[in-house]
């Protein structure tokens, strides 16, 4: 491909010269590696992308990750950065956000409670998000998390026996998150 935008570049004599195609093989070779590796760099300056600048990242805001997960990672690099500023209910969604890519609402009532609207069941990861709730959060405030799963009443929507409910061989936790014909 490369090598095409070279001769192509050159004067139409020079095109079809073997001599031209020589030198243009290994060039292209080279400029196509190189070209990798700048995409590679690219990558690593989009935390939802990065792979080996995770480390990078954690040194610089002073993150010690033992989990191998990478996206649990990128998940506490992205709290980490978020989690500046004053302490409300928009900085506590952003860093939940992070976490669980579903939405919370925030409310206060002596207690700080983190409802997940768009999560049905304990989202993964919820050890550190109590983490980076607990960095953020001024020190005398508690929390509460909120969360959803599916009601009696959305079931009986479905209209099945339980018989089809049985077919369907879901574990318990998978019934509480059940939404339709896909399983949580």
């Amino acid at each position: 491909m490369i090598k095409t935008k070279l001769i192509n570049r050159m004067p139409t004599y020079e095109r079809k010269s073997q001599l031209v195609n020589e030198i243009f093989t290994p060039v292209s070779i080279e400029l196509e590696n190189e070209e990798i590796k700048i995409d590679d760099l690219k990558d690593q300056l989009w935390i939802d992308r990065a792979t080996w600048a995770l480390d990078i990242y954690e040194k610089e805001l002073g993150l010690n990750s033992q989990d191998e997960n990478i996206e649990n990672r990128r998940s506490i690099i992205k709290s980490k950065y978020r989690g500046v500023g004053k302490v409300g209910s928009d900085l506590i969604k952003k860093v939940c956000d992070s976490y669980t890519n579903g939405d919370v609402e925030v409310t206060f009532d002596g207690k700080i409670k983190i409802k997940f609207t768009s999560v049905y069941g304990i989202p993964s990861n919820m050890d550190s998000v109590k983490q980076a709730i607990d960095h953020i959060k001024p020190a005398h405030l508690d929390f509460d998390f909120i969360y959803i799963y599916t009601t009696w009443d959305e079931l009986d929507k479905y209209n099945n026996s339980w018989q089809q409910w049985d077919d369907l061989n879901l574990t318990w936790d998978e019934f509480e998150k059940y939404r339709g014909d896909k399983h949580a």
